[in-house]
Parts: C-alpha cells; structure tokens; sequence
C-alpha cells in the first residue's frame, strides 16, 4: 500500500521473519506494493472514487490472458443493501457490507457464447472442464493486477472466497447470465488507520521454490519454522493461536469444512457448466 521505495531487508523480515539468505538489491515502486501487501478488512467512510477503479480495471485488463479470450468480468457494488445481502452469503462478513467498494470477480462465458450465436458458431468448447479452469485463471491474474493497482494508489484490499459459499444465489443477487460464476470477491477501501494491517508471514521459500524436480525434503523443517512464526504474529494479533499446520489440515478435513463449496460442481452445473 505504498508507491515509494521501501527498505528490502525489512519487508524481507516482515514476510518471512527471517533476513533473505542472499543481498537483496534496492526495491522500486513496482515492488514496493507486492512486498507490503496485506489484507485490509476495516475501512474509513471515505469513497473509492471512479478514477481510481477505471486505472485498476485498466491494470486488470493488462493481465495476461489465455489465447486473448477474456473470459471474465467483474461487478461494482457500492449499494450499502446489496453489500449488506452479499455479505450475508459470504458468511456474514461485515467487511463485505462496511468497504464501500465491493468487487465481484465473474468467470464468464457468456459474452464468448453471445458472440457465437450471433455468427451462427458452435461453442461446445466452453463445456469443457478446461474452459471453466481457463476462465477462473484469467479471473484471478486480472484481479490481482487490480489489486496491485489499488494498493499502489494507497487503497486497501482482501480477497473474499466466501462467494463460493452460496454461487447459486450470489448470481441470482447479481443478474449474471448462464455461463458465467463469481469466483471470489474484492473488498476496497481506504485502510482505516485505527485498525491497521499487519504483513502476513509467508512459508520459507524452501518450501515452495524448487529447483528442478520437486524436492520436499526439507518441507517438513520449514513447516516447522513457520508454525513458530504465525503463531508470534497470531499472538500479537490476539487471534487463534494453534499451529498453522494443524489449522490449514483442519480447513480440507472434511466436506463440513469447506462451508458449502463442497456442492461447487452442483452449483457449477447449474449456472450453466457442465465440466466435461
């Protein structure tokens, strides 16, 4: 959330809590934003103007893009009850309802599927598995550009995965056509600065850069070390302080615990996906 330089070594420190194993060279603003990111989840009353969200809808649509079919779309929600309804689906998230800007992510077909039956075309390839995995790539390389950008200009952001909890009536509250899906949310605001955010800590990166051929040898040592570190930082945030290892396997134990999306290809299929 920053357009100046930074200090590397510290950001270094702030996300991995360790110093880098090699010097790291001077950060320039391009970096400065990546390496500070942190989930912003309270907000001031004060507006996300036009401006801002037309330069990072320019920055999502610089994404990279499988073969130029930009398969996505995204809905701005500033509409205090519909924000309100959306937040209650995403499992009562008040930061959906309080960021005065709300962003849904769509995975969406449905222009490419318009287009082909307005030349007359075929497009049973959009009933592929592929497709669907196509578009949900592109969605998220064309939000996180857009996250980028909001950072950059001193706004604050969180991602909101709980728009999978209900797809069906999530589409229904937002109009969307067959062929298309909310694959997450986008909460954006200015950080109120009485709630600040921290920087979350990162896995070692040992434990997922490889080099080569896939090498988890020494996963089990950084896993370790990183428990340690979330749990300080857990601490220091007065939250769940239980490892993280422990945590994360509790989060894919069972169907319970995926909050309802373990039905997404049910809701898939009835959005208009049939993932061949």
């Amino acid at each position: 959330m920053t357009s100046h330089q930074i200090d590397p070594a510290s950001a270094w420190q702030a996300r991995y809590g360790e110093a880098a194993a090699l010097p790291l060279p001077p950060v320039p603003a391009a970096l400065a934003a990546l390496l500070e990111h942190r989930s912003v989840r309270a907000y001031t009353d004060q507006p996300v103007d036009d401006e801002a969200l037309q330069l990072a809808i320019a920055a999502a649509q610089s994404a990279s893009s499988s073969s130029n079919l930009q398969p996505w779309s995204v809905i701005a929600v500033r509409d205090p009850a519909r924000r309100a309804r959306l937040a209650a689906l995403a499992g009562g998230q008040r930061h959906v309802a309080e960021a005065p800007l709300f962003l849904a992510w769509v995975a969406d077909w449905s222009r490419l599927r318009r287009l082909g039956a307005a030349q007359g075309a075929a497009t049973d390839g959009i009933d592929y598995l592929e497709s669907y995995t196509v578009g949900a790539v592109d969605t998220a390389l064309a939000a996180q550009n857009a996250a980028n950008a909001f950072e950059a200009l001193g706004l604050g952001i969180v991602y909101i995965g709980g728009m999978r909890n209900h797809p069906e009536q999530v589409a229904a509250e937002l109009g969307l056509p067959q062929d298309s899906f909310v694959v997450f949310g986008m909460c954006v605001g200015h950080p109120d600065p009485a709630r600040p955010a921290e920087v979350k800590p990162r896995l070692a990166q040992p434990a997922v850069l490889h080099h080569e051929r896939y090498d988890a040898a020494g996963e089990a040592a950084a896993v370790a070390h990183y428990d340690s570190l979330m749990r300080r930082f857990q601490q220091e945030q007065q939250r769940d302080d239980r490892p993280w290892s422990q945590v994360s396997v509790q989060r894919i134990g069972s169907p319970g615990a995926l909050m309802g999306r373990h039905r997404l290809r049910e809701a898939l299929n009835a959005l208009g996906f049939t993932l061949r």
